[in-house]
């Protein structure tokens, strides 16, 4: 009887060992569903209802851009004030998408070549204004990846007959205010954890107290791809980000900060916002404590990355 204990809880500390903390915690969305390979979005441009979306500068898509792809540029889904690329109201989001050939009912394939990170802001954005999230994909890897997988290229513009798009209000539980990041660093809550996604370069002049600082580059391969989502759901519980808490992230001006929205998203975390003012706004603000970053990031196991 006494082996017999002994060996059971032998292999419960084995089991404990292997198994880690991933037991303790709850990834409450679905998994996997927002982020598509660039091979799997060539079986489905063509299907019925499906616009592709090119989030290049404009310049860029002139040069080349999927066949099919109508674009969307940063400076259609943006406004200049009070701080750079906030986000734009309902009325223009209507009208951009509309003349793009989006409906509310379209499936929409997004790609950029800059790191996901406009394709990111653009899903976002369809998010934040009620376009179901089983209607919006991102390539991974963007025009490179699709590129690799032999797309069809071409240069100059796609023309599209425009359509009808209805805004629904503006969702403000996926937007942190910078009031709400103030009551955030004056009394810290166990439930929510700031993250900056900027560079090393730039967070070393300042970050905003108590965040967490993982680079949004973090979230992709060597290749520009993402990381799958088993990488994402130990590299930042590890560094002190669940998914039980409120995650609020930003960068310079919050482009980046939806690339890093999008992993997480797509990882089942659920209690997502973005600090739309971001850095730019709270260093504007000279009565607003600035902080310094501590530590640097744990790195996760190799094998979660393949």
């Amino acid at each position: 009887m006494r082996k017999r204990m002994t060996l059971i809880f032998i292999l419960l500390i084995l089991a404990i060992i292997f198994t880690g903390c991933e037991a303790d915690i709850n990834f409450s969305g679905e998994e996997g569903k927002d982020i598509i390979t660039a091979k799997k979005a060539l079986n489905i441009i063509n299907e019925e209802n499906v616009v592709v979306v090119d989030a290049q500068k404009s310049g860029d898509y002139k040069k080349q851009h999927l066949k099919e792809a109508v674009n969307i540029a940063r400076n259609d889904i943006t406004t200049f004030g009070p701080f750079p690329n906030m986000l734009a109201s309902a009325s223009k989001i209507e009208e951009t998408l509309g003349e793009n050939g989006i409906s509310n009912n379209t499936k929409v394939i997004i790609y950029d070549n800059n790191n996901n990170m406009d394709a990111a802001r653009l899903w976002w954005t369809m998010l934040v204004y009620g376009h179901d999230t089983a209607k919006m994909k991102v390539v991974s890897g963007g025009l490179t990846a699709l590129k690799k997988n032999e797309a069809n290229i071409t240069s100059g513009k796609n023309e599209v007959e425009a359509v009808e798009y209805n805004a629904s209000e503006k969702n403000s539980n996926l937007i942190a205010t910078k009031k709400e990041v103030l009551t955030e660093v004056n009394n810290p809550s166990e439930d929510t954890v700031l993250l900056d996604v900027r560079t090393n370069e730039e967070v070393s002049e300042g970050i905003i107290p108590s965040a967490v600082h993982i680079n949004y580059v973090n979230n992709n391969k060597d290749n520009g791809e993402y990381y799958p989502v088993n990488y994402i759901q130990r590299y930042y519980p590890d560094n002190g980000v669940n998914p039980d808490q409120t995650v609020i992230m930003y960068c310079k001006t919050s482009i980046r900060a939806a690339e890093t929205f999008l992993a997480l998203h797509n990882a089942g975390f659920r209690n997502l916002k973005i600090y739309d003012g971001a850095w730019i706004e709270w260093s504007s603000d000279s009565s607003l404590p600035v902080g310094m970053p501590s530590g640097a990031p744990v790195e996760p196991s190799k094998q979660d990355a393949s």
